[in-house]
C-alpha cells in the first residue's frame, strides 16, 4: 500500500488540547512540516508563548524553552547571538506579540534579528476567556466588550505587519489564513520562506496566520465552519491577506 500522508518526524505523535475548530494544530503541522523539508529539526529552538499555545512544547519535536508573557522576541534574540547556527522561532498569538509583547517585536525588527516569528491572530483572548485583544474588529463582541469593540472606547484594531513594514530592518512580513485549503497552503509557503530566510541571515520576518476561535467567538463547537465563515468575511477585510515587506525579493529587481 502505498502511503500517501503520515504525521511529520517534527511534530511528536500526542493528542493536542486545541478547541475544535481551532486553527493552532494547522499551524503546528505546517511549521513541523517546513522543519522536515528543509532539514533544520535537529538544530532547531521554539519559543511557546504564554496563551493557547502555552504548551507547543508538548507538540513541537524540537528544542524548545517556555518564557515569559510576551517576551519571546527578546528570548529568541538571546538564542540565536549564543547559537547563531541555530534555527529559532517564536510563535506568539495576538495577545502576547501586539499587546504585553509589543516592545519586543518592534525591537526585534529595529534591529533586524535574524529570527522567526510566527504570529498567530484570532483576535481575542483564548486562553483566559474572551476578553477583548489588540486586534480584535471594530463592533466584535467581547467578554469585555459585550456590545462589541467602539472605536472610540478601545481604538482600533491594530494591524501589525502594516506597522512593522515602515521599519527599515524589517526583512520579510505576510499575512496568510488557515481558514480554507488555499490559505493553509499560502501559510506554509510563507512560513517556509521566512525559515529559509533565516538560513541565509536575511534577518527578521514574521508571518501573521489569522486563525479561527470557535469558542470564544460565540460559534457553536459542533459547526466551527461558522468560525471559518468568518475569518473569510470579516477577519480578512480588517486585515487583508498578503506579503507586506520582502526585502529579499525587492533586492533581487
Amino acid at each position: 500500500m502505498q502511503l500517501l500522508n503520515k504525521r511529520p518526524e517534527s511534530l511528536l505523535d500526542v493528542k493536542m488540547h486545541y478547541c475544535p475548530g481551532c486553527g493552532h494544530g494547522i499551524v503546528h503541522r505546517v511549521v513541523a512540516e517546513v522543519m522536515d523539508e528543509l532539514g533544520i529539526r535537529e538544530r532547531t529552538i521554539g519559543i511557546a508563548p504564554v496563551g493557547c499555545a502555552v504548551f507547543a512544547d508538548t507538540y513541537f519535536n524540537c528544542d524548545m524553552i517556555q518564557g515569559p508573557h510576551g517576551r519571546g522576541p527578546a528570548e529568541a534574540t538571546g538564542i540565536k547571538r549564543c547559537k547563531p547556527d541555530s534555527i529559532v522561532f517564536s510563535y506568539q498569538g495576538d495577545g502576547d506579540l501586539a499587546s504585553i509583547g509589543m516592545a519586543e517585536i518592534v525591537h526585534a525588527a529595529i534591529r533586524s534579528e535574524n529570527i522567526t516569528v510566527v504570529f498567530i491572530n484570532n483576535a481575542i483572548y483564548g486562553m483566559t476567556g474572551g476578553q477583548m485583544a489588540p486586534t480584535t474588529l471594530i463592533g466584535q463582541k467581547a467578554t469585555t466588550c459585550v456590545d462589541g469593540r467602539a472605536a472610540k472606547q478601545a481604538g482600533y484594531p491594530i494591524k501589525m505587519c502594516e506597522m512593522l513594514a515602515t521599519i527599515d530592518g524589517a526583512t520579510y512580513l505576510e499575512r496568510t489564513t488557515v481558514h480554507n485549503n488555499s490559505g493553509a497552503l499560502a501559510t506554509k509557503r510563507a512560513i517556509k520562506k521566512a525559515f529559509q530566510y533565516q538560513m541565509d541571515n536575511k534577518g527578521f520576518s514574521m508571518v501573521e496566520v489569522l486563525s479561527m476561535c470557535p469558542t470564544n467567538w460565540g460559534t457553536r463547537l459542533d459547526n466551527p465552519s461558522e468560525a471559518t465563515k468568518y475569518v473569510g468575511e470579516s477577519m480578512s477585510k480588517t486585515f487583508p491577506p498578503g506579503v507586506y515587506k520582502d526585502a529579499c525579493a525587492a533586492d533581487k529587481k
